[in-house]
């Protein structure tokens, strides 16, 4: 057995190479602050690939093999992904209680409302807009919607694609919610619950880097969570990412913000509507 080693620390040049690299690729905040934590979660990349000095890790990362082969690793190390089922409910009371039953003419089989969940990590998000969106379409027959969440990290979305979940996540869903949406596992031991193949499908998870110039979306959206995702940025970049998200948006749809989040002092084209729950009042050029 190989003997086991703990990697040197991060020092102040290799952190500046890295904080540069994930702030200008990421748009994620990188103070001095976070630079232990930094370490801390990149040590385990570093064991499994056998390095003990973070600048051979860091040298590795940006080779052209390390770009194709190691990147999103990291990139999953340093990406926060906490999220819940109806996490911040008023925005799905919003939706299921004023603004769908006030637009629904608007959408059926030929015109489906088009969601876009930015920021998805593992899924929850999206699956429970699937289920808002279900629990709307028993009481408005005719309605139609599309969901498609995207993530940064590839970890991530492939746990969402997979729609199994600690069973203690759902805990606090009705009864209701959790029969006809969810199903458990053949092994008690496990506690785990997995969305149902007939709803799984009903949803569509794509890899997206936000800081992207470019976004991969032939049609714009009725409505976009972009919750708990832009307050690990910068204001120019928060001000920058969300104006992109407008041009994705359809005049008069609805973006939500996570409740700690802000658009105040920023020259956007929204009216805010409800607590972090903007509408989009003009097109743009």
């Amino acid at each position: 057995m190989e003997p086991f080693f703990t990697p040197d620390t991060l020092t102040e040049a290799d952190f500046q190479r890295l904080s540069q690299f994930i702030e200008g690729h990421l748009g994620i905040k990188m103070p001095p602050s976070k630079r232990i934590m930094l370490e801390s979660r990149l040590q385990k990349r570093l064991r499994a690939l056998k390095y003990a000095h973070f600048s051979q890790y860091i040298d590795f990362v940006f080779s052209n093999e390390g770009l194709r082969s190691e990147l999103y690793h990291m990139i999953d190390a340093v990406t926060t992904n906490k999220t819940d089922f109806f996490r911040e409910a008023d925005h799905f009371n919003f939706l299921m209680n004023q603004w769908l039953p006030q637009h629904v003419s608007q959408w059926d089989a030929s015109r489906p409302c088009k969601i876009w969940s930015a920021g998805c990590a593992s899924g929850e998000e999206v699956y429970t807009l699937m289920i808002v969106m279900e629990e709307f379409k028993r009481v408005h027959p005719s309605f139609c919607y599309s969901i498609i969440g995207t993530d940064i990290s590839v970890k991530v979305l492939q746990e969402a694609l997979n729609g199994v979940y600690d069973e203690e996540k759902i805990a606090s869903l009705p009864l209701e919610y959790k029969k006809r949406y969810f199903l458990k596992s053949k092994d008690p031991s496990l506690h785990e619950v997995r969305i149902k193949s007939e709803y799984r499908n009903k949803v569509r998870f794509e890899r997206l880097n936000l800081m992207d110039s470019e976004y991969p979306f032939k049609q714009d959206f009725d409505i976009i969570f972009c919750r708990n995702v832009i307050i690990y940025f910068d204001r120019t970049t928060q001000e920058q990412l969300v104006y992109h998200l407008a041009h994705h948006l359809k005049y008069e749809g609805l973006l939500f913000l996570g409740h700690s989040e802000s658009m105040t002092g920023m020259d956007l084209p929204f009216t805010i509507v409800a607590p972090t729950t903007y509408c989009k009042n003009k097109e743009l050029l």
